[in-house]
């Protein structure tokens, strides 16, 4: 997966000074920023990822046990491959093709797989992070009354925002899936958001 550098950033360069706090099991965003240009391309491939679709009301018992299934079944199924060697394209965001793909395909194929096991659309957001090394990494971030849980092809847990190590950038906006916003938390956030 190659998220460019420069998407980081571009989201610095709009990210307020309140960041938000660990103490906070929901990742309040900062400000509106602009989507990674490769997600834009997917959203006119897969009208699910940006639409607002309605879903059945689930417990977080309920949600936390779908969420676990299909992080698991997805990791389980899709065989670790760089965009280059999938689709010949250096960044693109895409289902898994002939089941291989990046981090960014096993969060999208986790997103379609929820949404069509009845989860709501403004419960789910693509994210962009910077994993516990500093490299780029995307994950599908599930908002539940008890906090925002992450879906990520790198461990088989389903974990708190908080509980991966993670610094978080930007994700899509729960409410209007077009857009996406500044969500700058984590390890790594004051150090970026001084540069």
């Amino acid at each position: 997966m190659r998220i460019l550098l420069f998407v980081a950033f571009a989201f610095v360069s709009v990210i307020s000074s309140n960041e938000p706090s660990f103490a906070n099991s929901h990742l309040a965003s900062t400000r509106s920023v602009g989507a990674p240009p490769a997600f834009v391309s997917a959203c006119h491939r897969y009208a699910w990822l940006c639409s607002n679709r309605p879903g059945r009301a689930m417990s977080d018992n309920e949600a936390l046990s779908l969420l676990k299934q299909v992080n698991s079944r997805v990791n389980a199924e899709v065989i670790p491959a760089e965009d280059v060697a999938t689709s010949g394209k250096q960044d693109y965001w895409s289902l898994p093709i002939n089941g291989r793909g990046d981090c960014e395909d096993y969060a999208l194929l986790k997103k379609k797989e929820l949404l069509d096991a009845g989860f709501k659309s403004d419960r789910l957001a693509m994210t962009v992070v910077l994993d516990r090394n500093g490299g780029n990494h995307s994950v599908l971030m599930a908002r539940l009354d008890s906090g925002d849980y992450v879906l990520d092809n790198l461990g088989s847990r389903v974990k708190p925002w908080e509980d991966t190590g993670y610094t978080f950038i930007a994700r899509q906006n729960f409410e209007n899936q077009r857009s996406w916003q500044v969500i700058l938390a984590g390890p790594r956030a004051r150090l970026i958001a001084s540069k």
